[in-house]
């Protein structure tokens, strides 16, 4: 292909592209505008943003294709087309360099066309449209004003926003616009008197003021002007034409806006009036001005056109203007007192304009100015007051030439603002001003620092809570406005002004030790740390030079010691701490010369501790020993017992100046107790201690810890001389009224000494436990605790007459004494008490930590354990209010550590009484101090815990713990949750510290674990989910104890105990099923790991948990016995007697539904494993059995395999031993009498208590042939047969009176009909009160032969009645009853047909009979044995008829 062709091709495509492109563009900008008339107008301002984005990328066709759209679519509803002008306008300001001339063009046409389409004013739309074409002429000004000219035509008035756009384009294009003003302003200003609207004048004004402006702004820059050759004058004439149509005419308009739209174009238009026409109008000019202030609520445009009159007549030396001069004043002065409302900002921006108004009157008359305003500062109005400090501040700033040579004279007015202590505005303005002096050297003249101790006082303003709300205008501005701007205003004063260095340093100095400047240590340590660095750099010698010029700088002592006080409380005050420090540090050499190196590195690494913590974390008892390790360091490196004497008097000194701040007042006491420690000079150490016990402010609490620390720290170095002068104390003349030992059987009401006695037990507290370990030994008994107890029971007075000896009985010398007179010796004062205990710690403390502790033998350790336990059980039960409890007790957990050992019955009293002290609380109620209360509780119950932990800790043995949870036990079982959950807490926390300390050296057995862990069990179900949690924590301590003993090392972890603790986890908020669910689990547990040794005793605990008033926890405990006997059962062989007997006396004594049950399921589980034992431990009952033993019995019937097996067992042993017994009752009786045996009795009494059971009608049935002859022979053989003697006793005792008629009958239950009493009732039926065996077991099978509760009919023959029975041979009743009623409801169940005619049968002869009748036994035996209802009588039934053959020959041996 030839080149050209080629060529040709490639444009073709590259054209056909842009064509493409174009094409989309266009269509896209199509579619968003055709979606602009969306009435959603978060769519429309998409659609907009969307345009825009589109001309960032394409802006030639998207402004084509906006172009187009608005000519096609004429009847576009004008909002629509102002969006779619408005995305014009930003394509255009983002690419005016890039618009060609045409764009150019067709857009300034369609802006125009726009703009001037509708006669009437459509402000959105036309103003957008005007807004183009601004954007326009920002380059083309030429195309634009062309346009813009052939629509402003003479003689015409033009479209509003044709005159608008003029002024608009006057203030974006200054020097494209100012050339074209000439023939503008002789257009317009025939058009002035022509309009007559308001709307139309105001756009007038508009356009004269941005001309003026334009104007104004091109001469002030002539050098980049095009046109240099422009003048003022050039433009004069005309503006003073449009001047006086403005201001003659216009300005009286009554419209609000248009007057104002007047003034505003009169400021600008000022300044290009010719001068003599200025001057000749400034007469009627300003007042004209002025009188726009009352007439208008709004004055920032009145405020700022004055300014610009003002500035305008002083540049062309107006003389007219002084004339004018007090009324300004007075004009200006009001405004500047109007309130500032922060949210109003034209209120803001007319202050502004006001002081500008100053400024330019202070340049041209200071002397009236300052006339003028510094009297109003002694006025009594605030807000007069406050404008004029504003007005001051503002024209030291601005007019600083003018005022160099007032300064005195500014300083001397500004006495009355300084004591205006009350006004928070006076004070903010009052700082606002010294601020400005302080810049121009106000500060360097005479009266200077009175200024600057104004500051520093209101530094130390304490600090307050910001309003929501606050303004300069406000009322009420809070104190902490004005502290936070003093602060900033000093630390700029010192840091930026370096002017002021020698008038603060080292002024600022004197500001650190009085107390009142104490709020504001922190920026003066700023400021003094910056200025002190900036002399040092100068030299040292100006640095010393400087400081030691001035009498009344704090000395090196006072400054060390208050800086390393406030230090103590490091975060007060915004960081004190840090920055007292740092000025510490700086001024090392003036403090000691020998200090530097050593502050170099400890100074540093305290500020770092500060830094890295904040107060929340920051533990002050850890930093205030920091600082005292500082102050210990100083003193060793200074080593100068002159300089510790000189800084010990400076720091007493300061005591005073922290009455109120209690903290760094204590803190000061232990630096005093320091410094006396390095003192070498004994005399200085008495002399001070001795001041200080005399000074001190006994009537606050809070000083005396302090005053304490104090002696117990001095005492570390001079224990001698502490220890004597607290003894010359005791003896001065403050307890002179004191008598000795008797005054306190004396009422007194002072309380001052007994504020002074706890501090003196408290003194001697802290010093034993201060002094060297070595030397506390010896005198605590001697001279510390024979002390400290005579202060405490007795006034203080001279020392009693008995030695050191009699130390050890001071208390039981005292109480005998009381007791004889019949006196208490309490004291009622609970600081006194408080401080005892303190000390008691104190001193047993100090004795556990000796070296020589464990041989040394402490004689009152049991009669201040004593002490402490009166304290403790003097508390109320109802509510805890002091720590009182709590100190008790660690003193008795301190005193249990010492020897000799306390008596077992000391121990036990020691536990049982703080137990009741701590368990038996009332839970506290909340309230505002509920969490200090909780916190107070918490410490107690850590007391608690810690005390029995140290009593456990003496005797480290399964028996030792068994004590300690037997004295617990009362309160684990509490019917009140919140004892049972505390209990539970303190057995956990015993358990982890037995386990935690346990050390077995030989494989012995933990005896006791299961009465623990049986104890511990039911409570997994408690109501309180806190106290199940602790259960189980307790459980799972005791299996690892467990497996302590059996040899396993302390960190091994056992996968089945483990498993507690994911079960502990979901007893938090569990159903009810869920719970008894988690408890089988655990006893499941349980049983894995108990010791087969253990299960008995670990059962028979949890038999007592059934009876438990939380039923919660008795159903936990029928669950968990059940379980165990189910896992564990089978290796209680040798137990169940034992079970048994603890199941009849559980059920003896509740009469719950599901103890009932589980005792059931218990005896079945058991018997399951063990049967032969169980049903021997229950014959083994006394018979006749109760209603418990025959539920137990009853149990035995629920499994059929079971049944058939244990009827098997009774049939055994009731044909084991022989029915009964003959023996003669008297010598000379002919015939011996029969007993009934108590085996076969018993046997016969429980087969009738199994067979009762519905269920064992399977087992029955499989039996039903030794059934049947083992009970036919049973009844034979009770003819003449008597119960043994005791149960006979029994009869009698239970009958009482004479013989009563007994009804026999077995069917019949009482009140039935049988026999009757006296009273016609029921007296010797078998549910009788009477215990005889035949009634009580006859009871019971009448009434649940058939079924539980169900009675015997009338089909059932009766026996003999007592008086038929008494001419034959008798049976034994008990026998006889049950083997009847059983045959008769069991093994023959279709019952004997009373209605056969048995004369026949028997062939005696007997008239026939028909209905019931009374038969004989020895009758009935046999004629039950063959009888079936509907079959002959003289054959079985055929399906039994040899297994009847079998039994019968069986039982050919038996005595039948």
């Amino acid at each position: 292909m030839p080149e050209g062709a080629a060529r040709f091709c490639v444009g073709h495509e590259e054209t056909a592209a842009v064509d493409m492109a174009e094409s989309y563009v266009k269509k896209l900008c199509t579619t968003l505008m055709d979606a602009v008339t969306d009435r959603d107008p978060q769519v429309q301002e998409q659609i907009c943003s969307a345009l825009c984005a589109l001309g960032e990328a394409q802006p030639g066709e998207t402004l084509r294709a906006c172009e187009r759209y608005l000519q096609r679519h004429e009847k576009l509803a004008h909002p629509y087309r102002a969006m779619i002008l408005k995305a014009v306008e930003a394509v255009v300001r983002s690419h005016i360099s890039n618009l060609d001339k045409d764009m150019a063009r067709a857009i300034i046409l369609l802006a125009s066309s726009e703009m001037t389409k509708a006669k009437d004013l459509v402000p959105d739309w036309q103003q957008a449209a005007s807004s183009v074409l601004v954007a326009v002429g920002m380059r083309f000004i030429n195309a634009v004003m062309e346009e813009l000219l052939s629509r402003f035509q003479p003689g015409l008035l033009p479209h509003h926003f044709v005159v608008q756009t003029l002024a608009s384009l006057a203030a974006s294009n200054v020097f494209g616009m100012v050339p074209f003003l000439t023939s503008i302003l002789s257009t317009m200003l025939p058009m002035l008197p022509m309009a007559k609207q308001d709307v139309t004048r105001v756009v007038f004004c508009s356009a004269l003021r941005h001309f003026s402006e334009s104007t104004l702004e091109y001469l002030a820059n002539l050098d980049q002007a095009p046109d240099p050759t422009v003048r003022k004058d050039t433009f004069s004439s005309e503006i003073f034409s449009a001047y006086d149509v403005l201001f003659n005419h216009w300005l009286q308009s009554r419209e609000a806006k248009l007057r104002l739209a007047v003034v505003e174009a009169l400021g600008p238009m000022s300044h290009l009036l010719p001068n003599e026409r200025l001057e000749e109008q400034l007469p009627r000019l300003i007042p004209g001005v002025l009188a726009l202030y009352k007439k208008h609520a709004e004055t920032f445009h009145v405020s700022k056109s004055l300014g610009q009159i003002l500035e305008a007549a002083v540049n062309v030396g107006s003389r007219t203007l002084e004339i004018q001069l007090d009324a300004l004043l007075a004009a200006l002065h009001a405004q500047i007192c109007v309130p500032v409302e922060l949210s109003s900002p034209l209120v803001v921006s007319n202050q502004k304009e006001v002081l500008r108004c100053f400024t330019v009157l202070a340049c041209f008359a200071p002397d009236r100015l300052l006339a003028f305003l510094l009297p109003k500062l002694d006025t009594n109005n605030e807000r007069v007051r406050v404008g004029s400090l504003q007005v001051l501040r503002h024209i030291i700033n601005s007019a600083a030439a003018q005022m160099e040579v007032r300064k005195l004279f500014i300083l001397s007015s500004m006495r009355h603002p300084l004591l205006d202590t009350n006004n928070k505005q006076v004070k903010r303005a009052v700082v606002q001003v010294i601020s400005a002096m302080a810049h121009h050297g106000y500060l360097e003249q005479p009266g200077g620092q009175a200024m600057m101790e104004y500051i520093v006082q209101q530094c130390a303003l304490p600090p307050e809570l910001q309003p929501k709300r606050q303004g300069l205008g406000s009322e009420d501005l809070p104190a902490d406005s004005v502290r936070a701007i003093s602060i900033s205003t000093l630390y700029l004063i010192s840091t930026t002004v370096d002017r002021m260095s020698d008038v603060l340093w080292p002024y600022l100095l004197e500001f650190l030790t009085p107390v009142q400047f104490t709020g504001a240590l922190t920026p003066l340590c700023r400021s003094l740390a910056h200025l002190a660095l900036k002399r040092q750099e100068a030299g040292a010698d100006a640095f010393l030079s400087q400081y030691e010029a001035s009498a009344n700088l704090p000395s090196p002592y006072a400054i060390t010691a208050r800086l390393l006080v406030v230090s103590s409380d490091p975060y007060v005050g915004d960081g004190r701490g840090a920055a007292s420090l740092r000025l510490l540090h700086v001024l090392h050499q003036r403090i000691h010369p020998l200090l530097g190196p050593r502050w170099e590195t400890t100074i540093p690494r305290l500020v770092q501790h500060l830094d890295e913590c904040t107060e929340e974390t920051l533990s002050r008892k850890e930093w205030e020993e920091k600082l005292l390790m500082f102050l210990r360091d100083t003193l060793a490196v200074v080593s100068d017992n002159t300089w510790v004497s000189q800084l010990s008097l400076e720091m007493c000194k300061q005591l005073p100046c922290y009455n109120g701040m209690p903290q760094e007042k204590n803190f000061l006491y232990k630096c005093i107790g320091t410094t006396l420690g390095a003192a070498s000079s004994k005399e200085v150490v008495r002399k001070h201690l001795q001041e200080l016990l005399e000074t001190a402010r006994y009537q606050e609490e809070a000083e005396h810890e302090g005053l304490a620390c104090c002696f117990g720290i001095c005492a570390i170095s001079h224990l001698d001389d502490a220890l004597a002068q607290l003894e010359d104390f005791v003896r001065s003349d403050v307890f002179r009224k004191s008598v000795g030992i008797l005054s306190i059987f004396k009422d007194r009401s002072e309380s001052e000494v007994e504020k002074v006695k706890g501090t003196l037990i408290l003194c001697y507290g802290h010093v034993a436990a201060q002094a060297p370990r070595e030397l506390v030994l010896a005198r605590v008994e001697a001279d510390i605790l024979r002390n400290m107890f005579q202060y405490f029971s007795t006034k203080v007075g001279r020392a009693p007459p008995w030695g050191h000896s009699h130390g050890p009985r001071l208390v039981t010398l005292l109480l005998s004494v009381v007791q004889v007179l019949g006196i208490k010796v309490e004291t009622k004062d609970p600081a006194l008490k408080l401080c005892l205990v303190q000390s008691v710690c104190m001193v047993s403390q100090a004795i556990c930590g000796s070296a020589q502790a464990g041989a040394f033998h402490f004689s009152w350790k049991a009669e201040l354990v004593a002490h402490m336990m009166e304290f403790i059980r003097a508390e109320p039960l109802d509510s805890l209010r002091t720590p009182l409890r709590k100190m008790a007790m660690v003193a008795c957990t301190l005193l249990v550590s010492l020897e000799p050992p306390l008596e077992e019955q000391m121990r036990a009293e020691v536990t049982h009484g703080c137990l009741h002290s701590v368990m038996a609380l009332l839970p506290e109620p909340e309230g505002e101090d509920a969490s200090d209360r909780k916190a107070l509780y918490l410490d107690t119950v850590h007391a608690l815990e810690d005390l029995l932990t140290s009593l456990l800790h003496r005797n480290m043995t399964p028996q030792g713990l068994q004590i300690m949870v037997e004295h617990l036990n009362p309160w684990i079982k509490s019917p009140r949750s919140h004892e049972r959950e505390r209990a539970l807490g303190v057995s956990a926390c015993l358990l982890r510290y037995f386990l935690e300390h346990l050390h077995v050296s030989a494989l012995v057995p933990f005896h006791n674990l299961g009465l623990l862990v049986g104890l511990f069990s039911p409570r997994c179900a408690d109501l309180w989910p806190a106290t199940r949690q602790e259960a189980v924590g307790c459980i799972y301590s005791l299996l690892y104890l467990q497996l302590g003993y059996e040899g396993f090392a302390r960190d091994y972890r056992d996968d089945v105990a483990e498993q507690l603790l994911a079960l502990r986890d979901s007893l938090v908020h569990p159903d009810l099923s869920v719970l008894f669910h988690t408890c089988h689990s655990i006893a499941q547990i349980i049983g894995k790991r108990l010791p087969p040794d253990q299960l008995i005793s670990l059962l028979l605990t949890i038999f007592e948990a059934l009876g438990d008033p939380d039923k919660n926890c008795s159903h936990a405990a029928t669950v968990m016995i059940n379980c165990l006997l189910k896992e564990r059962g089978g290796v209680l062989l040798e137990k169940v007697p034992e079970i048994i007997s603890m199941l009849r006396s559980k059920l003896q004594g509740t009469q719950e539904e599901h103890v009932l049950k589980a005792a059931q399921h218990s005896v079945y589980l058991l018997a399951s494993q063990h049967r032969a034992a169980v049903v021997s431990s229950l014959l083994g009952s006394p018979l006749p059995f109760d209603s418990h033993t025959c539920t137990l019995w009853r149990a035995l019937a629920v499994d059929p395999s079971l049944t058939t097996q244990v009827l098997r067992l009774l049939l055994e042993k009731m044909n084991r031993d022989v029915p009964f017994k003959e023996s003669r009752a008297f010598l000379l009786s002919s015939t011996p009498d029969r007993v009934a045996t108590l085996l076969p009795l018993a046997a016969t009494c429980a087969l009738y208590e199994v067979l009762s059971a519905p269920a064992s009608g399977a087992a029955v049935l499989e039996l039903y042939p030794e059934l049947f002859v083992a009970l036919l022979l049973r009844i034979s053989c009770t003819v003449g047969v008597q119960l043994p003697r005791n149960l006979q006793a029994k009869e009698r005792r239970s009958s009482g009176g004479p013989p009563a008629i007994r009804n026999l009958e077995p069917c019949r239950g009482p009140g039935s009909g049988g026999g009757s009493g006296p009273e016609g009732t029921s007296s010797a039926g078998p549910h009788m009160g009477d215990k005889a065996p035949g009634r009580r077991a006859g009871c019971r099978m009448f009434a649940s032969a058939s079924s539980p509760g169900q009675q015997c009919h009338s089909r059932c023959p009766g026996l003999p009645d007592v008086e038929r029975l008494a001419a034959k041979p008798r049976l034994c009743p008990h026998t006889s009853s049950a083997a009847l009623c059983i045959l008769r409801h069991r093994v023959w169940p279709g019952g004997i047909n009373t209605g056969w005619d048995l004369h026949k049968n028997l062939g005696q002869g007997s008239r026939p009979v028909r209905g019931p009748r009374v038969w004989h036994p020895w009758q009935m035996a046999p004629l039950c044995l063959f009888s079936e209802p509907g079959r002959d009588l003289a054959s079985p039934p055929p399906s039994q008829q040899l297994s009847w053959q079998r039994a019968l020959l069986g039982g050919q041996g038996a005595e039948a």
